[in-house]
């Protein structure tokens, strides 16, 4: 296995990951934006008025985008496992 080969897996998981997480964390940064304009404009400072809705549309970010993520993740997977005998040599 050479450091080019190493670096390759690396970019390519870090790719992944950055894949997988988009969708969660960009609708709670649109959400908490949202929140946090609406807090300013009417001066309400409550804390849970800025978590349960990120919340929710966490859970239903997940929902949406769940089975996507799952099969980025597992497609991944199964092209770093059938790669192995190839990295071995």
């Amino acid at each position: 296995m050479t450091p080019e080969m190493v670096t390759t897996i690396g970019q390519q998981a870090l790719w992944v990951t950055m894949l997988i997480a988009a969708p969660m964390l960009l609708s709670a940064l649109a959400v908490g934006l949202l929140v946090g304009m609406f807090q300013a404009a009417t001066q309400i400072n409550e804390m849970t008025m800025s978590f349960i809705p990120k919340l929710l549309v966490l859970v239903a970010a997940l929902v949406v985008a769940g089975p996507w993520m799952l099969n980025v993740i597992s497609n991944y997977t199964i092209q770093l496992i059938q790669r192995i005998p190839s990295l071995i040599s």
